[in-house]
């Protein structure tokens, strides 16, 4: 198999890409959501400014079979590097995955990153066994973390969120809640990109412990701006404390027309304000400004940690359910 670097001018290219890694990852889970092609090329034509992101393809008898790519931070955990890697399913059984990631092993490894992660969706009672989790042992890596999958049917009803949010209310209410669409006004982003830097060291991330992530106000604002230019519309609701600084938020990112599946990205309460319910108030008010501006819409998808009871417990009150398992692994130098 030849290996080349994919340049995201290609449309060809980026596209083969794009194919083929939607096929492999709908195998056996063909009703779960998936990002489009708008916004999968537009990720690659504009990524995070606090990213490098190098996309490979494999090649035989000329014609692109696999394909992989390599996430980079530049301002923190540089020791760190996500990896994936996809087959196309009708070339699989003939080592070109592996040949594949034993390539981007060698690349971010020479570029001094020490611990390689990877991530695959499996059913619950393959987590085990699953063939894509014995294909990265046998590479080297080892379970990390499991992640719950869980989705949530739309449209909520409009009485349970209003209980809900009355019940945040009884616990929080020097707090102020307010949703912003794509804008966030700049007297919030400063402590808003300091609170979601803290996520990774605070939420349960298995064998890995991250340190926290370095976002500026101008690489928050490019980023928002990428996303949006690839078609997504993003809800961002905060909890401000009586200082005016966020103290919680919670984003949802709603896909480009033709989609009708919604991402529930994060949700953090920062260290200082827990315990007020914060949680459940923003993440209650952002879904009520999704499903009342997007009726179409029929579906929230979201994971967390299968350790992190307080973030489940809030799912499981406004009715996610669990679907599948996110299995992380990890390979060190």
């Amino acid at each position: 198999m030849e290996i080349r670097t994919v340049e995201v001018a290609d449309d060809v290219a980026l596209r083969a890409v794009y194919d083929i890694e939607r096929r492999a990852a709908l195998v056996g889970r063909e009703g779960m959501p998936h990002w489009s092609w708008q916004e999968m090329s537009g990720n690659a034509r504009r990524p995070d400014p606090g990213e490098r992101v190098e996309l490979f393809a494999g090649y035989a008898d000329g014609r692109m079979v696999a394909e992989g790519a390599a996430f980079l931070g530049l301002l923190d955990n540089l020791d760190k590097c996500w990896v994936h890697v996809s087959v196309d399913p009708v070339a699989q059984g003939h080592g070109h995955g592996r040949e594949l990631l034993d390539h981007l092993w060698t690349f971010v490894t020479d570029l001094g990153r020490t611990t390689v992660i990877t991530e695959t969706k499996l059913p619950f009672a393959e987590v085990a066994d699953h063939g894509h989790r014995r294909f990265a042992e046998a590479a080297g890596f080892t379970l990390s973390n499991v992640e719950i999958v869980r989705h949530l049917e739309l449209p909520v009803a409009t009485a349970d969120l209003a209980r809900w949010s009355e019940q945040a209310a009884a616990r929080s209410a020097d707090y102020t809640i307010e949703t912003y669409v794509n804008e966030i006004p700049d007297n919030l982003v400063p402590s808003l990109v300091v609170l979601i830097g803290q996520l990774g060291v605070d939420a349960p991330t298995g064998d890995v412990d991250w340190e926290e992530e370095v976002i500026s106000p101008e690489r928050f604002r490019e980023n928002r701006a990428s996303l949006v230019a690839a078609g997504r519309t993003l809800y961002e609701t905060v909890a401000i404390a009586p200082d005016g600084t966020v103290a919680a938020q919670s984003t949802i990112s709603v896909p480009p027309p033709g989609r009708t599946d919604v991402s529930q990205w994060g949700t953090f309460v920062h260290r200082e304000h827990r315990g007020r319910r914060l949680g459940l108030a923003v993440k209650t008010a952002n879904l009520r400004a999704v499903q009342q501006a997007h009726p179409q819409l029929t579906r929230v998808s979201t994971q967390n940690a299968e350790t992190n009871a307080w973030m489940i417990a809030i799912n499981e009150q406004l009715g996610y359910r669990p679907v599948e398992a996110a299995v992380e692994l990890l390979r060190r130098l």
